[in-house]
């Protein structure tokens, strides 16, 4: 019997056999295609036929790979950069746990209750578990749905930009409490009541809009005043809001990227019409250790990821031995340089400073001076505004050729790189090592 409710009731045959060989079929291809999407520089690779046929996805990790048997076939996932990290494993677990659900509703021969699986775009579906594996992510899809379309409205000519807080209880709604999902885009005045910066909207377990709060006061409210890895200043109370009770914060910044925030730091973003794993811990844990102290290593990401919110590009190199840098910048350029010319009449106010000594905004503001700022292993400040060399030529550190800078600097020691589209990038030896 159909009715009006979401939740509609379909009771289904049993499928033939041809007919569950082509679902299975077509539920592989889903999954090859989700595996492509959110890890595109991996090979996924189908083996053979499994054992015994399961319609849910399992992960056995082997030798800096993964061996996977889904839907009756066991294949093999290789990257050659790096394995998949515990939040891409569990990324994707999510595809397949999604996938799966809705082989299940296919094929049950049990009244179906979860027609709603095949709602919306599979990527948000897959976010949605990613972020709620155990819990049936409506909530969540529907505020990603919210902020997609969000994304594509301005208001008086500008970006829109806005945010919410899914608070895991229940809070009371009031009798006219609304649901936060789609049917808000028909107010007109609805995506001013927040900025998503500096005021967000809070939205309870049963995705009912509750309250309107200050990002920073609600943080607080929460309790925790530590991160479990640093992050960019602007979103430092949407990280907090969600360091403990399971608390997850959407925002649509003014960028128009979505990033989403969970366990207290920014776990997903969408940019450039993708999704992207954050992996915020790992990376940052990676840099922490190839920098080796802590204060030079939280000082330079958070810099390197408040240019990229504010999408000024910048370079950071930290050489392995100082001395380096004489080969690499010209010596006007290298703050310890005591001529006196008219282009270095301003250095001794960075001489002998260090990353750690300068204010994150005073940093910010030198390396927006075209060409790279470059550091010894104390972190102190060897050059600013360098144009690096290499056999008598420029490394422009501009948008292009900055890449090409940073993996030659790379090979001397470190090199942190932000692009003026949002990303960035670390470097060493030469090759990439990652990318937020």
């Amino acid at each position: 019997m159909f009715g009006c409710h979401r939740a509609t009731y379909i009771q289904v045959q049993q499928p033939r056999p041809d007919a569950l060989r082509f679902v299975q079929s077509l539920c592989r291809d889903a999954f090859e295609k989700g595996v492509r999407y959110f890890f595109p520089d991996a090979v996924l690779s189908p083996r053979a036929e499994a054992a015994a046929f399961q319609p849910a996805l399992t992960l056995h990790p082997a030798d800096g790979g993964l061996d996977l048997e889904w839907m009756g076939v066991n294949y093999r996932q290789e990257r050659t950069a790096r394995p998949l990290s515990s939040d891409e494993r569990r990324m994707m677990a999510a595809v397949g746990a999604v996938i799966s659900a809705r082989y299940q509703s296919i094929v049950s021969a049990e009244p179906v209750a979860k027609l709603h699986l095949l709602e919306g775009l599979p990527e948000d579906r897959y976010v949605s578990a990613f972020l709620d594996p155990v819990g049936s992510g409506d909530v969540l899809a529907q505020a990603i749905g919210v902020l997609r379309q969000s994304s594509l409205i301005t208001y008086e000519s500008r970006r829109i930009s806005t945010g919410v807080i899914l608070v895991n209880d229940d809070l009371d709604a009031g009798r006219r409490a609304v649901p936060y999902d789609a049917a808000l885009m028909s107010i007109k005045r609805f995506h001013r009541l927040c900025d998503g910066l500096h005021t967000v909207f809070l939205v309870n377990a049963a995705g009912m809009l509750v309250d309107l709060v200050d990002v920073e006061r609600y943080a607080k409210s929460c309790g925790s005043a530590v991160l479990p890895a640093p992050g960019p200043e602007r979103y430092r109370a949407h990280s907090l809001a969600t360091a403990g009770g399971g608390n997850v914060c959407l925002v649509l910044s003014p960028n128009g990227e979505i990033k989403i925030f969970a366990g207290g730091v920014q776990a997903l973003h969408f940019l450039e019409g993708r999704w992207h794993i954050t992996d915020l811990l790992e990376k940052y844990a990676r840099f922490h250790e190839a920098v080796g102290d802590s204060a030079i290593a939280e000082r330079l990401f958070v810099v390197a990821l408040n240019l990229a919110e504010a999408r000024r590009g910048a370079l950071f190199i930290v050489l392995d031995e100082g001395a380096s840098a004489a080969g690499m910048v010209a010596p006007e350029d290298l703050l310890d340089d005591h001529k006196p010319n008219h282009a270095t009449r301003a250095h001794y106010l960075l001489r002998d400073r260090t990353v750690v000594e300068l204010e994150p905004t005073i940093l910010q503001s030198i390396a927006g001076v075209d060409g790279g700022i470059v550091l010894d292993r104390r972190g102190r400040l060897l050059a600013f505004g360098a144009i690096l060399r290499t056999n008598g030529a420029s490394l422009a550190a501009l948008e292009g050729g900055r890449s090409t800078a940073a993996m030659y600097a790379s090979r001397f020691g470190l090199a942190l790189k932000v692009s003026e589209d949002g990303f960035v990038s670390f470097y060493r030896s030469g090759v990439r090592v990652w990318e937020i």
